[in-house]
């Protein structure tokens, strides 16, 4: 087990957390309406409610959306920061995965795409978070519309190589777990965008709902991810930098070569494990009567 474990877990419970403590201080501060109100005027007076509680009068402009509830200081501050920190850790998680994948024999196109598009993600929470919808509309409607369709795609990329994978009952358990909170996200997203173009101010609210719990179950399958990163170890990183190495470098061409040959086939290169466990480093170091019997 090694440390890369708190690695998941850690990015799903930093940013959970965040982003409600972002929500209650929104609320607290009259920037938007409770989750639980489902009332809107077009119109308010002047707020009445008393700093520290809820609104007692709401515009549609106060529908508690996850980017509305970080537009204003002080919490858009926390909101960027959880943007920032969360879409570096968002990066570690794919680089980390797809090595992982690789170290389990499954190169692939799979595998690169759930990185590029994990990566993808990141540059969008990036720019939802430091350009507020009310200040950088353009810009954050572009974040917005790269990291949510982007997140989609890596975890139900990552539902495929779980299963390609798997080995054990409690692999392919972990499986059907990710397959159910990738539907539910896939579900919940295209709610959001339907109820998000209608003027009803019933069916925004439930937009701003949608997109919340949209947001939670991408998160929680992040942190899904604390499973398998208990085996991460410098053979996991190894192998992704052996498959990297050009075929024409001095005493690689046989491993990689082969390597390759077997990716082009079809997800279906053996790892560069042996049956008896030994790790990459003793496939480099091999002597050269070995690399010419592979």
């Amino acid at each position: 087990m090694t440390a890369w474990i708190v690695l998941p877990v850690s990015l799903s419970a930093f940013s959970i957390t965040g982003i409600w403590i972002v929500y209650a201080m929104a609320v607290m501060n009259h920037h938007v309406c409770p989750v639980e109100n489902w009332t809107y005027n077009v119109t308010c007076s002047k707020e009445t409610a008393k700093r520290g509680f809820p609104k007692t009068c709401c515009a549609p402009q106060d529908i508690p959306l996850i980017s509305k509830c970080g537009c204003y200081p002080p919490e858009s501050c926390l909101f960027s920061l959880i943007g920032n920190v969360g879409a570096f850790m968002v990066v570690l998680v794919c680089i980390l995965r797809y090595a992982q994948v690789i170290e389990h024999s499954h190169q692939c196109w799979v595998n690169t795409s759930a990185m590029v598009s994990g990566c993808i993600n990141a540059l969008g929470l990036v720019m939802v978070g430091n350009f507020q919808v009310d200040h950088a509309r353009t810009l954050h409607y572009v974040g917005a519309g790269v990291a949510f369709p982007a997140g989609l795609m890596f975890v139900c990329l990552q539902c495929v190589l779980t299963y390609r994978i798997a080995e054990t009952a409690l692999d392919y358990w972990m499986a059907h777990v990710r397959v159910g909170l990738s539907a539910g996200a896939l579900v919940s997203l295209i709610l959001s965008g339907i109820f998000f173009i209608h003027e009803s101010f019933v069916l925004q609210h439930a937009a701003a709902i949608c997109e919340w719990v949209f947001t939670i179950l991408i998160l929680v399958y992040y942190g899904t991810f604390t499973y398998e990163f208990g085996t991460v170890n410098n053979d996991t990183m190894m192998a992704a930098l052996v498959r990297h190495i050009p075929h024409n470098r001095p005493g690689s061409g046989g491993i990689v070569g082969g390597i390759s040959k077997g990716v082009a086939m079809g997800c279906s290169a053996r790892s560069l494990k042996s049956p008896v466990g030994s790790s990459t480093s003793t496939h480099l170091n091999s002597t050269p009567e070995s690399v010419a019997m592979i």
